[in-house]
């Protein structure tokens, strides 16, 4: 009875061929250009799990007699029948039994290696954006900084491009991520996933001391009498620029890559620029008044600022981690850009309607010139200093009544 129970039908010691058998499981599964696979090990955990070679072909999403030759090889190799086949199904045999238990234990550190290998590479490895040079102060450098406290070990290369190059090297595999600019109706190419981070209007950038600056928008017109520092051709603020002047471009004019050097050259006093208004407000140079902006007059055209990655495969979880990144901050960065926005117009229209008062006053208290000696004749003076006329009165004496 004792001998029956430790030696397996074919009369072997059980104990012995257990351990024997793990061994070459586990030499097998992990040594290079062996016969046995992993997928293969997989397959009987899947055959004994569900209880069917039909379940769990279904469940692996291959066919059953690709499943059946596959675990066949694999028995052939170890030696040992490890399922029983049935009418009813399939079961784990009595080797089996004792085997089973290493299978999954081979299949678990496997896993494991994958996943410290993944981590490692993860960790270490380059993320590259690609960017138009749009929005850098206000969201592209806090995500970032934000990044780089969860990844320290992941070097960020950020990499100023046009639009074009930026998606080619996306779909090629060397950028990442992308950050570009749409307007309104432009088509989004379908190999790649778009997600709309900004969305805001064309302004006008000046310095605080241009004479479009004492104004509250800026009429189309006006561009066309100032010096005009515009994109290159390969950006969507070229074409806007282009659409909005309807190519009657001032003649002398600047041509820059990227809004950051457009704000600049302006902060040089260089003359005017176009950019998205995400792109100046909370910028530095804003904040410190060194450059300001106005709306541009009878213009609603929406621009975008997009985030692209490929619509195809599974990113690493750096690029996914700052992908979110970029999002969330964006959203946060929305809700500070229109506080920003109602304060800025606010400040403008008061500097403006201080400035006309002013003025108003300023004429109002020179009355007209006197004939001989100049300055504002005697009457003229003493009706000034006397304040406002008086109301007349009714005949009984009583002031007449108010208005209702």
């Amino acid at each position: 009875m004792s001998a029956s129970s430790n030696t397996d039908p074919r009369g072997c010691d059980r104990k012995s061929l257990s351990n024997r058998l793990t061994n070459q499981v586990i030499r097998l599964a992990w040594i290079a250009g062996c016969l046995v696979r992993t997928e293969q090990l997989e397959y009987i955990a899947a055959v004994a799990r569900l209880g069917s070679f039909r379940a769990a072909a279904e469940a692996l999403h291959i066919s059953q007699p690709a499943l059946s030759e596959s675990v066949r090889n694999l028995e052939r190799e170890l030696g040992v029948d490890v399922l029983e086949r049935g009418r009813h199904g399939a079961r784990v045999s009595h080797s089996g039994r004792d085997l089973l238990p290493r299978i999954l234990t081979v299949l678990d550190s496997v896993d494991r290696l994958r996943q410290a290998a993944n981590e490692q590479h993860q960790s270490m490895r380059l993320v590259r954006v690609g960017t138009v040079n749009t929005a850098t102060v206000p969201l592209v450098a806090p995500a970032i900084r934000e990044f780089r406290e969860t990844h320290s070990d992941t070097q960020v290369e950020v990499i100023g491009a046009q639009q074009a190059e930026i998606q080619r090297s996306i779909l090629a595999g060397s950028f990442d991520l992308g950050l570009v600019n749409y307007l309104a109706g432009d088509d989004k190419p379908p190999d790649l996933e778009t997600t709309t981070l900004l969305r805001g209007r064309a302004v006008v950038c000046m310095r605080p001391d241009s004479p479009l600056a004492a104004r509250d928008v800026v009429q189309v017109d006006d561009l066309r009498s100032e010096p005009l520092i515009v994109m290159r051709s390969g950006y969507a603020m070229h074409r806007y620029v282009h659409r909005l002047l309807r190519d009657r471009i001032p003649a002398f004019s600047y041509s820059t890559d990227g809004a950051e050097m457009g704000k600049l050259m302006v902060a040089e006093g260089l003359g005017v620029t176009v950019l998205p208004d995400f792109s100046l407000i909370g910028d530095p140079l804003e904040q410190s008044g060194v450059i300001t902006w106005r709306p541009l007059a009878d213009d609603t055209t929406e621009v975008q600022l997009a985030i692209q990655r490929l619509r195809s495969g599974s990113p690493p979880r750096a690029v996914r981690d700052l992908h979110r990144i970029f999002t969330t901050r964006a959203r946060a960065y929305t809700e500070t850009r229109a506080k920003a926005y109602t304060k800025t117009r606010a400040k403008a229209y008061t500097e403006t309607r201080a400035k006309a008062y002013t003025e108003t006053r300023a004429k109002a208290r020179g009355g007209t010139p006197a004939k001989a000696r100049g300055g504002t004749p005697a009457k003229a003076r003493a009706d000034t200093n006397a304040g406002p006329p008086r109301r007349p009165r009714s005949p009984d004496g009583c002031n007449p009544a108010e208005p209702d």
